[in-house]
């Protein structure tokens, strides 16, 4: 498993505390500037600052914590973990994000979480642009002894349609939830994100109240640039929920602080790792002591 913020956070609250204990006025510029190294962003350092200032030096990292999980915290009606289950069966559950964030194998994470559960999950490569995807998905979903569907992966398929055969099968084939790996989109290319709309309609259409999860997965080490990536995403398709990935101690453990700020959706998982139990339901509390604490 890849280790949690450990490095990047021990050295975040060094670096703090000696600024901390001054008294001068530079002290405040100083303390921002080491956060937004963090990749907290300007935004949610201020609010940060702002909300610790005139606190006595010996009970800053006390304050720190309580600041940085009430910044995380989302008032939701299940545990972050807690993955949807519809009415009448199945559940679809879309995966989405750029290439290289991790998502396809979040996708089968999420399988391996789900039939952990009891739960029948099928996993759907709708990525039909890059056999590669659609490849890796199979090499999981056999490895997991789960059901299969995917395109043609020639860059000619249909991504809604893949999506909508894949939600079709899945009462046959004895499965109760739909784990659809979506294609790889650019968030700054307006025509991929109206195809993500068309799949989120043609699933809406085949599987009532459907997509009852949308999961956006992230990668936490490109710091601001995922914070831009969830705005995009998030006004394009309604999301139910973020997965972090790649929180290795690089010191960007601040960025998810500034995702949650950024867009009204709840932390739901950290993935620490590229084996299949390498997804952690997110927790504030504990994130933000690591994070401040080491």
């Amino acid at each position: 498993m890849a280790p949690a913020p450990g490095s990047a956070v021990t050295s975040l609250w060094t670096r703090l505390k000696g600024v901390f204990s001054r008294r001068d006025p530079a002290a405040r510029a100083e303390a921002e500037r080491v956060l937004l190294e963090a990749d907290f962003g300007p935004d949610a350092a201020d609010a940060i600052l702002g909300a610790i200032a005139g606190t006595p030096v010996d009970e800053v990292q006390a304050a720190l914590e309580r600041a940085v999980t009430t910044a995380l915290e989302t008032p939701v009606d299940a545990p972050p973990g807690d993955l949807a289950r519809a009415p009448t069966p199945p559940t679809v559950i879309l995966v989405l994000g750029v290439n290289g964030t991790g998502k396809t194998t979040t996708a089968a994470k999420l399988a391996q979480r789900l039939r952990r559960e009891g739960r029948a999950p099928l996993l759907a490569a709708a990525d039909t642009f890059r056999a590669g995807a659609q490849e890796q998905l199979r090499q999981w979903a056999e490895r997991l002894g789960v059901p299969f569907v995917g395109g043609p992966g020639d860059g000619r398929g249909d991504p809604a349609a893949v999506a909508f055969d894949a939600v079709s099968a899945a009462p046959g084939r004895g499965c109760d939830t739909v784990i659809v790996d979506t294609a790889g989109r650019i968030h700054t290319d307006e025509r991929l994100m109206e195809e993500l709309k068309k799949v989120v309609r043609v699933v809406g259409k085949r599987a009532p109240g459907a997509p009852h999860e949308s999961l956006l997965v992230l990668d936490g080490g490109v710091g601001q640039n995922a914070v831009q990536q969830a705005r995009d995403f998030a006004a394009a398709v309604p999301l139910t929920g973020l997965v972090v990935t790649k929180l290795d101690g690089t010191a960007r453990g601040g960025s998810v602080v500034a995702l949650r700020r950024a867009v009204n959706v709840p932390i739901r998982f950290l993935g620490t790792g590229e084996e299949l139990d390498d997804l952690e339901p997110f927790d504030a509390v504990s994130y933000a002591r690591r994070l401040v604490a080491g």
